[in-house]
């Protein structure tokens, strides 16, 4: 079950859960966007926070590095230069492994785990299909398993794992207006007032009620069969709702929307004094 205020949509693997919030596939993004000239690649640090059950990867950052056919070349100093500044500024986020955009793990990437391995306990390796040769941007995580007969040879074999996409509530604000950005030919979308953001919070609402009641009605024609798990969760839904009589909510609702007015008119006043105060002083 997700943390509160979590919002979680399953992948189809199995295994240990990585769990990867949408800033880190946009910064992954960024970077691949940003790449040197002929790259055919990009590479970066994953961090995040780890616990029994779970790894939740809440950060990135990309990090320098040459590749070719014969050889691997990171910057290793310039990780670790970077790490410390994630350090002051998040103490609690740690290195959980290392991300690279494509679909396939190499030889490279064997070289490259083996330094993580020395950061990380047990790290993780997420890769991001930026060339979406599948249609999608498929998103894969792996973890290192050592194979090979002891004392002799030995290999690694990446194992996939489980990956969960979440986000935090505030975090579902920018997810919204990206997605919405699909539907429009020229791929962009300017910000909304608040007024609209308002304005759209309550017709997805009506649009969520008028979808319960009529599950509800169908239920109780017999058109629908009756789901017990949609019950409890409704019975859930509606006890969460506090019982407050009509005329104490009015009232409630007029008294926050005089303040937010009063708040309003204090601050374009404060504005325009500003202003006014910075047009005398240029006479």
């Amino acid at each position: 079950m997700a943390a509160p205020g979590l919002t979680v949509m399953p992948a189809a693997l199995h295994g240990p859960v990585v769990k990867v919030h949408p800033v880190v596939l946009a910064a992954v993004v960024d970077s691949y966007e940003r790449r040197n000239e002929g790259a055919a690649r990009v590479i970066g640090t994953l961090l995040g926070t780890v616990d029994k059950h779970s790894v939740e990867v809440t950060n990135c950052f990309s990090v320098p590095h040459n590749e070719s056919e014969d050889e691997v070349a990171v910057d290793m100093e310039f990780a670790k230069n970077m790490y410390e500044l994630h350090k002051k500024v998040s103490s609690t986020e740690q290195i959980l492994g290392w991300y690279a955009t494509g679909n396939d793990i190499t030889e490279h990437s064997v070289l490259i785990h083996e330094y993580y391995s020395r950061e990380a306990t047990n790290p993780i390796h997420l890769t991001v299909d930026t060339s979406l040769q599948a249609g999608r941007m498929n998103i894969k995580a792996y973890i290192s398993t050592p194979m090979g007969v002891p004392g002799k040879t030995m290999g690694v074999m990446f194992t996939p794992l489980t990956v969960q996409f979440v986000y935090y509530d505030t975090e579902r604000i920018g997810v919204d207006l990206i997605t919405k950005t699909c539907f429009h030919s020229n791929r962009s979308i300017g910000l909304t007032s608040d007024l609209q953001q308002v304005g759209s919070a309550a017709t997805r609402l009506q649009d969520s009620l008028t979808t319960v009641l009529q599950y509800a009605e169908d239920v109780l024609s017999g058109k629908v069969s009756a789901d017990n798990n949609v019950g409890r969760f409704l019975m859930d839904l509606v006890n969460q709702v506090p019982t407050i009589p009509p005329e104490d909510f009015e009232a409630m609702l007029n008294s926050n929307i005089n303040d937010l007015l009063m708040v309003t008119y204090l601050s374009n006043l404060t504005q325009s004094q500003i202003a006014l105060n910075e047009k005398l002083l240029n006479l």
